[in-house]
């Protein structure tokens, strides 16, 4: 999964850049492969929605083929709580 975030990717600060890649972030529920931008600093969740963390979602608003239809949806369903 982190090599699909070592290539430059629009992030919502409009930048491209290439996104830091932190193997393991815990959040109340559990441990997250989250990346982080180098400009704006903002954290990312890339295994499953988690209020702790901006969405990737808004990520592939701007790199629409970074997911595919069935990361998305995987992403969607193990979502955390709100």
């Amino acid at each position: 999964m982190s090599e699909k975030f070592q290539n430059k990717l629009y992030c919502i600060c409009n930048e491209h850049v290439i996104f830091d890649v932190i193997d393991e972030i815990e959040c109340d529920w559990g441990v997250h492969l989250v990346i982080q931008c180098p400009k704006c600093e903002e954290l990312f969740s890339t295994d499953k929605e988690c209020p702790a963390f901006q969405n990737i979602l808004k990520l592939l608003n701007n790199n629409p083929s970074l997911y595919s239809d069935k990361e998305k949806s995987e992403y969607l369903s193990n979502s955390h709580p709100n």
